[in-house]
């Protein structure tokens, strides 16, 4: 039998889980992995949490030979609260944490224990061969998110008192190797949506059931194209011979593939979690063509509520809180619902607006798309078309359209590249789906059936979006934020810049070849903590001028070096950077100078950019 331990993360006593205890990752466990989305995550649960105690689950461990806990299971939360401790300050003995056979992961964890409180790495000199990057990315990110969303580290200290983890150490002579395979295949566990799909259904008759299901369960896969989550004759009956018009009456005529009906209770609701058979199509040179949703299905979820009620209910659209937060999906449903007098009213409008968002959502809203072996994706603003016979019909996708109703249609658009890239500007500056706020605001826009005669104004309404915090930033002349500027500033800078891209003075630099990347570290180009005497430190530092944002995975040398230097060692990255990096390199001819007059000069000439799109004075 497992001995099961329930631990706070930092006790009454100010004492953290590694204070006393040895953690050892054993070789057969994958390296540090996690990235923004998990450990913002993880900080965004504890710091929003508001009961008197959070289970952040659980850490399965083994007491191997030399009373070291071995960790099964949940190594990748165990090494991102080790750095997110540290972070705060924290410090222990060495070695608590240590992964076998993995120096420079180990050399990384107690460079990092080593360090004073408040000390941040970048201000010490180290050996960069020994460092693993994916943890000083990790710790990076911990960074960044404190002090994009200003959170009190003394309140999260405050929180991780009541952030409890279940350590369960398996029983004596268990075959580990067994264990760990079949933890990682272990089966889905039940969602929050799931439960929400039972409690929307219940009030329905029996064959309101069947279709609500059959669209719910089509959404539910945000990845590809909605239309090729239904079987042919439900498919046609919804979006029309040519896939590409929503008939949103005819919800409620679907039908099972048998075409039968049934009355589910809640139970078989929660159950029936079939697999989705999802087709992406082909394109028309015959490629594979995969599509990435940005977001996950309970956000979608959110967000067409919000939709929903604005439009629906709007005296109650205040009810719903202003982040989006999957955790309290079902709450946040039963806020609106108990607020209704017919909970089947709710539920049969509902269904319609979730497949007609998921319709826009996927018609005008971007997605990464991965084609053949490509293995990074790229942005992508597609719209799914058919051709053929009605018996061999072949779906392939072209760029969406964005023109008026009476303009001549092309496969090809200008605007198409500018929805692109202003998206993908909104979607790299707000990395969380908490705040993905702009996506709201487009569906709400979409959802107006005037609004689709007149596409050729949905750049503007990105553009609004993208232009407030901005508006705000020029406003309060606060120029002097160093890495505290808001990234949306500086990746709309990008836009602009993109938009010169044939002007005279831009031409050599390459701007179209850009792209908007996740850049979620704002860099000095003049350096805050110079890496040698050789060059002054400068009180200036933090002018907007001088500042860029880059990835946080660039060598951390980068940092420290002098602007000649970056220019000079660096070019490659720098060509491939953000636009504001590759103006500043090309201004860049003495150190001395920039100091003196170049930054200034740029700067101005950057804020009169950002004035002018705004229309400020």
């Amino acid at each position: 039998m497992s001995d099961i331990t329930l631990l706070s993360i930092i006790d009454s006593e100010d004492k953290t889980i590694f204070e006393d205890d040895n953690y050892i990752i054993p070789l057969y466990q994958r390296a540090f992995a996690w990235s923004d989305k998990e450990i913002t995550q993880l900080i965004d649960d504890i710091y929003d949490f508001e009961a008197d105690k959070y289970y952040i689950g659980s850490l399965i461990i083994n007491i191997n030979s030399n009373g070291l806990y071995e960790v099964i299971d949940g190594q990748q939360r165990l090494t991102a609260l080790f750095l997110l401790l540290n972070y705060l300050g924290y410090r222990w003995k060495e070695d608590r944490l240590r992964y076998e056979c993995r120096e420079k992961s180990n050399y990384t964890l107690n460079f990092l224990n080593s360090l004073l409180p408040n000390e941040g790495y970048k201000n010490k000199l180290v050996d960069e061969d020994k460092i693993e990057q994916a943890l000083i990315k990790g710790w990076d990110i911990i960074d960044q998110k404190f002090r994009a969303d200003k959170i009190d580290t003394e309140k999260f200290k405050e929180k991780l008192k009541n952030v409890k983890l279940f350590r369960i150490e398996v029983p004596p002579h268990t075959d580990l190797n067994r264990y760990f395979e079949i933890m990682n295949v272990r089966g889905e566990q039940l969602e929050q949506h799931d439960i929400l799909k039972a409690k929307l259904m219940k009030p329905l008759e029996a064959n309101e059931q069947t279709a609500f299901s059959i669209v719910w369960n089509a959404c539910r896969d945000m990845n590809g194209y909605v239309q090729m989550h239904f079987n042919k004759q439900q498919r046609e009956l919804l979006f029309g011979g040519d896939w590409d018009w929503l008939n949103i009456d005819n919800i409620f005529s679907l039908t099972a593939d048998d075409g039968s009906v049934h009355p589910q209770t809640a139970i078989k609701i929660i159950e029936n979690k079939e697999p989705i058979q999802v087709w992406d199509g082909d394109d028309e040179a015959g490629n594979r063509i995969r599509f990435e949703s940005i977001i996950d299905f309970p956000f979608f979820l959110l967000h067409v509520l919000k939709v929903f009620v604005a439009t629906e209910f709007n005296e109650y659209f205040s009810a719903i809180p202003e982040l989006l937060d999957d955790k309290k999906l079902l709450k946040t449903f039963t806020n609106i619902i108990d607020k209704l007098k017919s909970n089947k009213e709710f539920s049969l409008k509902f269904i319609k607006y979730l497949l007609k968002c998921r319709f826009l959502f996927d018609k005008y809203i971007i997605k990464r798309e991965y084609k053949n072996e490509d293995t990074t994706g790229s942005w992508s603003l597609k719209e799914l078309k058919v051709s053929g016979a009605r018996s061999k019909k072949k779906p392939y996708y072209r760029d969406t359209y964005f023109g008026e109703l009476n303009e001549w249609k092309t496969t090809y658009s200008p605007r198409t590249v500018t929805n692109l890239m202003l998206q993908s500007c909104l979607r790299v500056s707000y990395t969380s789906q908490k705040i993905m706020h702009w996506i709201t605001e487009l569906l709400k826009w979409l959802n107006v059936d005037d609004n689709l005669k007149k596409l050729s104004q949905f750049e503007n309404q990105i553009e609004i979006i993208a232009q407030e915090p901005v508006i705000k930033f020029i406003t309060d002349k606060d120029y002097m934020q160093g890495v505290n500027t808001p990234h949306i500033v500086l990746n709309y800078l990008d836009y602009l810049l993109w938009t010169k891209r044939s002007d005279d003075e831009y031409k050599g630099l390459n701007f179209d070849e850009f792209s908007f990347e996740f850049r979620n570290s704002v860099e000095h180009w003049y350096p805050q903590h110079p890496s040698s005497q050789s060059f002054d430190s400068w009180a200036d530092v933090d002018k907007f001028g001088n500042l860029c944002i880059i990835q946080r995975n660039v060598n951390s040398k980068f940092s420290n070096l002098s602007p000649t230097s970056k220019k000079g060692t660096y070019h490659q990255m720098i060509e491939k950077g953000s636009l504001k990096m590759r103006v500043m390199s090309a201004l860049t001819k003495d150190d001395t100078a920039w100091k003196e007059t170049i930054c200034d000069d740029h700067e101005g000439k950057m804020l009169k950019l950002l004035k002018v799109a705004c229309n400020i004075a």
